[in-house]
């Protein structure tokens, strides 16, 4: 078997009409179905879904940092700086608190979901990934 391509990501969360909230609304994500039987949102950025949250109570347990598990999910958010510098603005009025990140090849904001899933906007800044794979690892301070 060969994977061709990352299909979509489910993230649990603790209240389903909170996290469409922050989704559809601060992320900018548009809902295309939602499946109330199983208290799930599927969010499309032209796939049939890209993303789903699937409601697992408000008394669910957190994710957890030191745990096995998922640790981000990745949004792009443009081509530019100030596309990167838009997102910081809008998350931060919406009362989300992000974490600037230098990649090289890319600058990332980190934050997470009201549920405390780990999220990332980032845009592209360089190729130099497809000379050098390695430089994908870079990381340090980025001041938007």
């Amino acid at each position: 078997m060969k994977v061709q391509s990352l299909g979509h990501v489910v993230l649990n969360v603790g209240n389903r009409a909170r996290s469409e909230t922050f989704y559809n609304e601060i992320l900018g994500l548009p809902i295309v179905a939602r499946l109330d039987k199983y208290q799930m949102t599927f969010f499309s950025f032209g796939n049939h879904h890209d993303l789903a949250i699937a409601a697992v109570g408000e008394d669910a347990v957190g994710p957890d940092k030191k745990a096995v598990g998922l640790q981000h999910v990745a949004f792009k958010v443009g081509d530019d700086i100030d596309a990167l510098k838009q997102a910081k603005r809008d998350l931060e009025a919406a009362g989300v608190s992000v974490r600037p990140v230098d990649h090289g090849v890319t600058k990332s904001l980190y934050f997470t979901d009201p549920d405390g899933n780990g999220l990332e906007v980032y845009i592209d800044a360089s190729d130099e990934w497809r000379r050098d794979p390695a430089s994908i690892a870079q990381t340090g301070p980025l001041a938007i």
